[in-house]
């Protein structure tokens, strides 16, 4: 099998599991299926985890910077839900460091400072040789329902 009918093949298996469910949910919507994106919590921390896959990948064979991007922001946002309450991203920075060719990511959420009106928050995505890849700090405000 040529490397174009793996990524076809990977791709088939993403879309499967996107489908596998209805659900739009924090923890199980259907951009998080499709990347594998599992999310866990501990203290004041959203732990957002997935495997880096080659239909992921831009042409130069490493990890997307959409996809490094939208994993920090639903480390954060998660975060946010899971403590406060929904939120909406008003800016991020994201700073990218190393590429990520394979293996496991895992992204770091966590608080700056929680204000009243906006929250400040930050996440840390690690390689699976434990080394810093790409960080991103963001402005969110709360939306009370």
């Amino acid at each position: 099998m040529d490397n174009h009918q793996k990524i076809k093949q990977l791709g088939a298996i993403m879309l499967s599991e996107a489908d596998s469910s209805d659900k739009q949910e924090f923890g199980s919507f259907y951009l998080s299926r499709f990347l594998g994106f599992k999310t866990s919590y501990e203290d004041d921390l959203c732990i957002v985890t997935f495997e880096a896959k080659s239909p992921m990948f831009n042409p130069q064979g490493s990890l997307h910077g959409g996809i490094i991007a939208t994993a920090l922001d639903v480390s954060m946002g998660h975060l946010l839900h899971h403590k406060l309450g929904a939120g909406a991203t008003l800016e991020m920075n994201v700073k990218y460091l190393l590429p990520i060719n394979s293996g496991q990511v895992r992204c770091e959420g966590s608080f700056i400072k929680k204000g009243k009106t906006i929250v400040f928050l930050q996440s840390r995505m690690y390689r699976a040789d434990q080394k810093l890849a790409a960080y991103a700090s963001a402005t969110w405000i709360p939306i009370k329902k």
